[in-house]
């Protein structure tokens, strides 16, 4: 039994070990794919990015945000916050019935 149960260790270290490395594969893998956007971002993009996760991180509201940026600028964060939110109408679907008694 000694013999047996050393045997089942062993396969159990070495599939632990199999998934470590499998885990730090993935995570070398995310790593490099996260430098390779970074690498292609824009000065203004790279900024933008930061300030997103800074103002995620510090939970700042947005008047917070506002009064960081002088007068003009916030006006125009504003106004960007409020397009995003804005939904675009939405086309409604025309029938060909009434599309056909329209040209009558």
């Amino acid at each position: 039994m000694p013999r047996i149960a050393a045997t089942y260790l062993a396969m159990a270290i070495n599939k632990d070990a199999f998934r470590q490395f499998q885990d730090e594969l993935a995570a070398l893998d995310k790593d490099q794919e996260k430098r390779r956007k970074m690498a292609t971002e824009t000065p203004m993009e790279l900024a933008r990015r930061e300030f997103q996760e800074l103002r995620e991180r510090y939970k700042l509201t947005v008047a917070d945000v506002v009064a960081f940026f002088p007068e003009e600028e916030g006006v125009a964060y504003l106004q960007g916050l409020i397009a995003a939110s804005e939904a675009a109408p939405r086309k409604r679907r025309v029938s060909r019935k009434a599309a056909g008694q329209d040209q009558d």
